[in-house]
């Protein structure tokens, strides 16, 4: 069984969640350029899932190059409305946009995860997740995101699940670590198992 891990990512979020199933974890920022990757993707004729999935695999396999005899974690998630990636806004009004253009929809939120060894892939899981917003004034919207951080703010979504994330929704369908960005329901058990 598996206990130290490379998490080729700086996220906090899917840090905490590792530690929290009892890992012990080293971050590694793999340096992939995302914005420079997902327009190639994009333009190729990627789906959301298959960028989330390719991302995973390339940030993965990247820093799995530099610690061969390490397990190496690789996750990415894009928000899919409608077929389309929404990226992480920037600024407070592109926060706001972003929010009106999810008001009163459903979108997806594609979790894509890729374990590696010896700089290549040898597992890889993705969990999509459904979640429906409540219809929302414009008013709510903005009050909403001037409670937020700017920090936060740049998460996707817009919203935190683990924090007041809820409160904007009237479905959700997923497990709530998938939504926050690994889907440890697959992860887990695979990571179980390896020697």
């Amino acid at each position: 069984m598996i206990k130290d891990i490379i998490l080729a990512s700086q996220s906090g979020i899917r840090k905490k969640i590792l530690q929290n199933h009892g890992y012990n974890v080293q971050q590694v920022t793999s340096g992939v350029d995302e914005d420079e990757v997902k327009l190639s993707l994009k333009q190729s004729g990627a789906t959301c899932l298959q960028i989330a999935k390719n991302l995973a695999e390339l940030k993965a396999n990247r820093i799995s190059a530099k610690y061969p005899n390490m397990v190496v974690i690789g996750a990415d998630q894009v928000l899919d409305l409608d077929g389309k990636n929404l990226d992480k806004p920037k600024s407070i009004k592109e926060a706001e946009d972003i929010l009106i253009k999810l008001n009163n929809k459903k979108h997806f939120l594609h979790s894509a995860v890729c374990v590696s060894r010896t700089g290549s892939m040898i597992s890889n899981f993705h969990n999509s997740s459904s979640l429906t917003m409540k219809d929302l004034s414009n008013e709510e919207i903005k009050n909403y995101i001037e409670k937020r951080d700017i920090e936060k703010l740049k998460s996707y979504g817009v919203y935190q699940i683990e924090e007041n994330g809820k409160e904007l929704f009237c479905e959700i369908k997923g497990s709530e670590e998938s939504i926050m960005g690994l889907p440890m329901d697959q992860l887990k058990p695979y990571l179980d198992k390896l020697i």
